[in-house]
């Protein structure tokens, strides 16, 4: 059994970055406690040569070029899982902790497991490294009829509690791990964030966010992907087909899990959007 904490990263082709991301995280106060698990994905820009260059303590796997955020994460998370650690942190590359970031998430889970709750994920909340706004962190339900509409808890002094979580910054105990397991196999790339969260709330654990922010991240615009209402109906659906868009078996899976008896409905709303969406700005009409 290890002591301490599993930094669990993984990076494709975006060198600076991801050195940049592992020299922050080597910045915590509480560095000494952590293990770090990089999965590089067959980066061409040579990322991996350079973490292990740069950052000889990693632990440094590889992928062939197709594990995508999901498939990277459970390659680094089963490394980690059979060295059986304290805790587990999930960390995208792009994350940018501020000091003492991690030593927050931990007194937050210590203040929570202190009121009797130690079976408790920690998400960290990020905001954009330009505007400032929250772009990342926990989720609630936004709707009571549609399962699936989110909106992100703004943190606060304290820490608060979420139904699920963006996979950003989020901080797993191993009473945790050890009923949850792995990320899903069945996603690839976005889903299996806010999936792992759910789960775990079934399997009777809790999530909750730190107290304020624990670094930048930048939002992921729509801009080029599927959500891009200034693309062709074509282009957009191509683009909700592919492994970063929607792909419909993966969503069809998260739907039926999470969705409750009228699941089907929930599954192609989103597919319904876009095209019905897409025609009616062909004809001058915006959505609304």
């Amino acid at each position: 059994m290890s002591s301490g904490i599993a930094a669990l990263l993984t990076c494709y082709n975006r060198k600076a970055v991801t050195l940049a991301a592992l020299a922050r995280l080597f910045a915590q106060s509480a560095a000494e406690e952590v293990t770090v698990f990089l999965v590089d994905d067959n980066s061409p820009d040579g990322s991996g040569e350079a973490v292990r260059a740069q950052f000889p303590q990693v632990r440094l796997l590889h992928g062939d070029g197709n594990l995508f955020w999901c498939g990277g994460m459970r390659r680094a998370f089963a490394a980690a899982l059979e060295e059986d650690f304290d805790f587990y942190l999930w960390l995208n590359d792009d994350t940018m902790l501020e000091p003492g970031a991690l030593d927050r998430m931990m007194n937050a889970y210590q203040w929570v497991a202190g009121r009797g709750d130690g079976k408790a994920i920690i998400a960290g909340s990020t905001r954009d490294p330009q505007s400032g706004r929250q772009t990342y962190g926990g989720l609630v339900r936004a709707s009571r009829i549609h399962p699936f509409k989110y909106r992100m808890v703004e943190p606060g002094s304290e820490p608060l509690p979420c139904l699920t979580m963006n996979g950003n910054c989020v901080l797993i105990p191993r009473c945790v791990a050890e009923r949850v397991q792995n990320l899903s196999a069945e996603f690839s790339h976005g889903i299996g964030d806010l999936d792992y969260g759910l789960r775990a709330r079934q399997a009777g654990c809790s999530v909750w966010i730190a107290p304020g922010y624990i670094g930048s991240c930048a939002w992921n615009a729509p801009r080029g992907n599927f959500l891009d209402e200034k693309l062709p109906l074509r282009q957009r659906w191509r683009q909700m087909m592919t492994t970063k868009g929607l792909p419909p078996g993966e969503h069809m899976e998260y739907a039926r899990r999470h969705g409750g008896p009228l699941w089907p409905v929930f599954w192609l709303l989103p597919y319904l959007r876009v095209v019905l969406g897409s025609l009616r700005i062909g004809r001058g009409v915006h959505p609304a």
